[in-house]
């Protein structure tokens, strides 16, 4: 038993997971989990995957309690069982993809989502909000059980079915928040099984986990405090930022 002594490792991992808290909390996840990358400049990127897990975990019980009864119902009977197929495909295959490859993947097809949306704004094409497509829920919500099991990055993959549904802010962050919550809960025993979260994982999560609470009540104190069209315009701005990082892990 031991534990993670490098400063360096916490001065990325503390910044890390404030972020996570406040994008879980407030922004309905669009930042991603900027702690694994972040992390992974230090320790070898399975492991920072490890050491997420349980305090991602925290993180959802705070982020369940605020947000309990508002997600969608019709959404979560779509895209929940796929995320759970995701998970089921991601432990199966954990090693086997290379995680500069996924990063790669992801990060062009947000950029390429964002770049569509900003095309439709300026060329004064907003669309009205899509209708709900099954066969698309279960297409995202596998690929981000998928990219969750591997890398903690399924935020992509689910936003781009669940944003253009237009969804008022409160239940697009509800319905994300319980969707992740559900998936990370369901990483556990595979992540065991994986050999992810022995003893020194564990208790470096210990020492993190106090961070999960404050930054997701912060996010859930900020995300009160701007209007709708505020909101998804800092939802989009934390995609491109998230799309940009993956691409640069991909090629790096």
């Amino acid at each position: 038993m031991s534990l993670i002594t490098d400063p360096w490792f916490y001065a990325l991992a503390i910044p890390g997971f404030l972020i996570n808290g406040i994008s879980k909390g407030g922004f309905a996840s669009g930042a991603g989990n900027v702690a694994v990358p972040l992390m992974a400049a230090v320790v070898p990127a399975p492991q920072a995957v490890g050491i997420s897990l349980p305090v991602l975990c925290v993180m959802d019980v705070a982020g369940l309690r605020a947000w309990w009864g508002k997600w969608s119902v019709r959404e979560m009977r779509a895209i929940l069982p796929a995320g759970l197929v995701g998970i089921a495909i991601g432990s199966l295959t954990f090693g086997l993809f290379s995680a500069k490859g996924i990063s790669l993947m992801l990060g062009i097809l947000t950029l390429a989502f964002l770049a569509r949306s900003l095309w439709q704004r300026v060329r004064g094409l907003l669309p009205p909000p899509a209708a709900p497509n099954r066969l698309k829920a279960w297409i995202c919500g596998t690929a981000s059980g998928l990219t969750s099991t591997l890398a903690h990055t399924g935020g992509p993959p689910l936003a781009m079915y669940l944003y253009p549904l237009k969804l008022d802010r409160q239940t697009l962050a509800a319905t994300t928040t319980v969707f992740f919550g559900v998936m990370n809960y369901a990483k556990l025993l595979p992540y065991w099984g994986l050999g992810l979260l022995d003893w020194t994982n564990l208790l470096t999560s210990l020492v993190l986990i106090p961070l999960a609470p404050i930054g997701v009540y912060l996010g859930i104190w900020l995300q009160k405090r701007i209007s709708d069209h505020s909101f998804y315009n800092v939802v989009y701005v934390l995609l491109a930022i998230t799309g940009t990082k993956l691409i640069w892990d991909g090629l790096s």
